[in-house]
């Protein structure tokens, strides 16, 4: 349901203040918490709790036809699904453009920083690849589903273990997994989204300063001997100024080195 104008002023208000109603400085993110091998039934999965936003990820890994531009590669198909029991906002149905925008954020950042060779995906060139099949859920909606969704992808990603194929069927075995993971690189993407309130940026917002903000800019990175930007996406009606992109992109690389602290520690 949409916020009061009134709550919005309010909001405004305590920003130009640097306040928060739940006491955050702006650039705080809420706790982070991060669990995965949730489900039984996916090759790889966990949830990812942000404040009282919770999000979950699942990798389902199959024997699929390759591109026809890349007949040696893997695929990659990232859906999310915003589900109506984690916000009144949300319907049953086809996708909406903000889950579309969502997975596509989330599939960008997967591609662009090359944390998963898709090279190593090959059974058969022209015939045979494995395909990623990595599905989003939103279970609580509480801000910030963007950046919930996008850690909780990797920390599945990070999770997968490839199932045993059977080179006579040429199938997998569900239910058969094998101790090896997915062909990873170390260049793990993370993504931070930043709103603009007023004339104030902030990170990780509840659902209030969400639909307070008129823009966001939402910065993905990874960590290749130095720090990479790997994809950029800008949303909401308002603009940001020069001086406020690079203040986002210094303020992206601290933001990044707190995730990667997070998710190095909860993931071994």
């Amino acid at each position: 349901m949409e916020i009061s104008n009134i709550t919005k002023e309010r909001i405004k208000e305590f920003l130009q203040q640097e306040k928060r109603f739940d006491t955050r400085k702006l650039l705080e993110f809420r706790e982070i918490k991060i669990e995965t091998g949730i489900s039984k039934n996916a090759e790889g999965s966990c949830r990812v709790r942000l404040g009282d936003t919770e999000v979950m990820a699942g990798v389902k890994i199959d024997v699929t036809e390759p591109y026809t531009d890349h007949e040696d590669e893997g695929t990659l198909i990232v859906s999310t699904e915003l589900l109506p029991l984690s916000s009144p906002e949300f319907e049953y149905g086809p996708p909406r453009i903000n889950a579309i925008e969502i997975a596509r954020i989330v599939d960008r950042g997967i591609r662009e920083s090359g944390i998963i060779d898709f090279k190593k995906l090959c059974i058969k060139k022209g015939e045979k690849v494995y395909g990623i099949f990595l599905d989003i859920y939103s279970i609580n909606d509480n801000g910030n589903l963007i950046d919930a969704s996008c850690l909780a992808s990797i920390a599945a990603l990070l999770n997968a273990k490839m199932p045993k194929y059977d080179t006579k069927t040429e199938k997998v075995k569900y239910g058969e997994l094998t101790n090896k993971g997915l062909p990873l690189t170390k260049k793990i993407p993370l993504t931070t989204t930043f709103y603009k309130v007023g004339d104030k940026i902030i990170v990780d917002p509840v659902s209030e300063e969400e639909d307070s903000s008129e823009a966001r800019f939402s910065i993905t990175m990874s960590n290749d001997k130095k720090l990479l930007i790997n994809a950029i996406q800008k949303g909401g009606s308002n603009t940001f100024t020069e001086k406020e992109i690079e203040e986002i992109l210094k303020l992206g690389e601290e933001k990044f080195k707190e995730l990667e602290d997070k998710i190095n520690k909860e993931i071994k």
